[in-house]
């Protein structure tokens, strides 16, 4: 039997080719939040959960950034488009829940809409106040359901969507 974060996984290789295409409403919102959590990372940053790479452009010149993801096809697809333009970019295969980092080892660390596809979210939090520096600092851009009214009900409605295509909430 095939455990979650497998399952989790073989969807994004699926749609790896199409997430963007996808994601393209959600992103045309997301470019200023992007510039304004860049603002707050500093040092050795760990991205967890880089997907095709969308923050990449957005990073300041002088961070070393080690992007990770679980999904090989979106990890090749970052590595791809970035790979040989941005040099302080280190691209690696691994799981938010099982980071193979030594303790303390970064002064940031950056999720952007990444938990809602961690199987084990606590387990993953755990990692990433693992590897960061005493004073280091977790910065975590995290879609929520919304409160509104009618908005809260229509991404009720709207969820089994992507959990369906790619097993995010």
């Amino acid at each position: 039997m095939v455990n979650k974060t497998e399952k989790i996984r073989r969807r994004y290789n699926r749609i790896s080719l199409l997430y963007d295409v996808l994601e393209r409403p959600m992103e045309r919102m997301s470019t200023s939040w992007r510039c304004d959590i860049m603002t707050e990372v500093f040092g050795n940053v760990l991205e967890v959960g880089v997907g095709t790479g969308k923050n990449i452009p957005y990073y300041p010149e002088k961070v070393e950034v080690v992007a990770i993801d679980f999904s090989p096809k979106m990890l090749n697809r970052a590595r791809s488009r970035y790979g040989k333009i941005y040099r302080n970019v280190t691209f690696l295969e691994m799981d938010a829940q099982k980071l193979q980092f030594p303790d303390n080892t970064f002064d940031s660390v950056l999720t952007t809409c990444v938990f809602c596809s961690v199987p084990i979210p606590v387990q993953g939090m755990k990692e990433i106040r693992r590897v960061c520096k005493p004073g280091g600092r977790i910065v975590m851009l995290e879609h929520v359901r919304s409160e509104k009214k009618l908005l809260g009900p229509l991404m009720n409605l709207l969820n089994p969507i992507p959990l369906y295509l790619y097993g995010a909430n």
